[in-house]
């Protein structure tokens, strides 16, 4: 039996609720303003690929079979958790576009306008973000060339996600959560009468996820048929702990884990990576998390911190789940108990600020490369010692931790000091 996600799903923008930044206003033409750019390439069937990032339930689906409807296009969907190379060869069959499109507005590089003879093919890949390297690589010639129209769906930041080169050939676009008003504009479009009371308290629960709502909706109308607070309830309790990935108790929580570690308390940063791992949270963004932590908050303190959590993430990265919960937790006691120090984070964010602030200041002529005559003949280089300190056995080697009697900064800079 068809869910009622999908009963309802809207088929046409006209139907379609939120996300007003990408699919708003309407008509190309109109004096109101800009249409947003997905409603731009909907009515001016601009044909090019793209990604779709945002929460769960924030409508990436169904913008994508707008999109592909409206172009009439050949439609085929895939989910990255259950697919790869043999099922991305199914769709592309045989054929292969032939036609050269022209290229578009600028507004959409590397794109097209339909021409009449041709029906494109479309592949949308929900959840991209888990297709790894190899079957990434596999689909980049096929997109590059414009034998398939590419469109991915991710609840992680592409940036992380999706290796660059096939990043590169599709433009990124970023869904929001649903607001309270937009949540209740779809609740409605299920047909299905409720309470303000039983309606506010799923528009809470559900956190700008239209799909669980729904499904909370369907799933307490099969068991107890009459819509209430009391059997919203209870439909829900048995996984009434709510983790949204894109949500404030994902925010809430991270934060907590990051704090919990950098205040050095192995227990709450235990606690919290046992709430984010029995959520479901994606171990890769707990470990990127600790690798971050173990140059911004241990620095120098402990410097093999980093290859530590390191070797976390490579570790999450080739295990996967249940057992990488271990390595998370090994790599996590011991991020928590190590000793602290943000010198090298705060010294490169104090330079960072000059750079900004002064611009390309003159690098000093004595340490600039040198590669010609004229060159040299100018100053580049001159008077560059490679070894200028030596140890106590006159070895020109530079002792370690020695400052330098004459700066290489540049001259208005001379007598900074970032890492102190």
């Amino acid at each position: 039996m068809e869910p009622l996600a999908s009963k309802i799903r809207p088929k046409t923008l006209k139907e379609f609720v939120g996300q007003e930044h990408l699919v708003g206003v309407g008509n190309l033409s109109s004096a109101s303003g800009p249409s947003g750019p997905l409603r731009e390439a909907i009515e001016g069937k601009h044909l090019f690929s793209f990604i779709l990032w945002g929460p769960p339930g924030s409508g990436k689906t169904t913008l994508a079979r707008i999109y592909a409807n409206a172009l009439d296009a050949e439609f085929h969907e895939l989910s990255a958790v259950d697919s790869g190379k043999e099922d991305i060869k199914k769709v592309l069959g045989t054929r292969t576009l032939t036609s050269s499109y022209p290229e578009s507005e600028k507004l959409f590089p590397r794109s097209s306008h339909l021409e009449a003879q041709t029906r494109p093919k479309v592949l949308f890949v929900d959840e991209i973000h888990r297709f790894n390297k190899a079957q990434q690589d596999f689909l980049l010639p096929y997109v590059e060339r414009g034998e398939l129209t590419l469109i991915g769906a991710t609840t992680e930041n592409p940036s992380f996600e999706v290796i660059p080169a096939l990043l590169s050939r599709c433009r990124v676009f970023v869904l929001n959560e649903l607001g309270e008003s937009e949540m209740e504009q779809i609740i409605k479009q299920t047909g299905i009468k409720l309470s303000k009371d039983a309606r506010d308290w799923l528009v809470r629960v559900a956190q700008g996820d239209a799909r669980q709502a729904i499904t909370v909706l369907e799933n307490a109308q099969k068991l107890y048929g009459a819509i209430t607070l009391e059997t919203l309830k209870e439909t829900v309790q048995s996984k009434h702990l709510r983790y949204d990935k894109k949500g404030e108790e994902h925010y809430n929580t991270i934060s907590a884990f990051i704090k919990s570690m950098r205040a050095s308390q192995p227990d709450a940063a235990l606690y919290y990576l046992a709430r984010m791992v029995d959520a479901g949270e994606d171990p890769l963004f707990i470990a990127r998390r600790m690798v971050i932590f173990a140059s911004e908050d241990i620095g120098l303190a402990v410097p093999t911190a980093l290859v530590v959590a390191n070797a976390v993430f490579r570790a999450c990265e080739t295990i996967g789940y249940p057992e990488a919960q271990i390595n998370l937790a090994h790599g996590v006691a011991y991020l928590a108990e190590c000793k602290k120090s943000r010198a090298s984070h705060d010294a490169y964010f104090e330079a960072l600020a000059d750079v900004k602030n002064l611009g390309t200041l003159p690098i000093p002529l004595k340490i600039r490369n040198a590669p010609t005559k004229l060159m040299k003949d100018v100053g580049y280089g001159r008077g560059y010692e490679k070894y200028p300190s030596t140890d106590s056995t006159g070895s020109p080697q530079a002792k370690l931790g020695a400052r330098e009697p004459e700066s290489y900064l540049p001259e208005k800079l001379k007598n900074k000091k970032y890492l102190k």
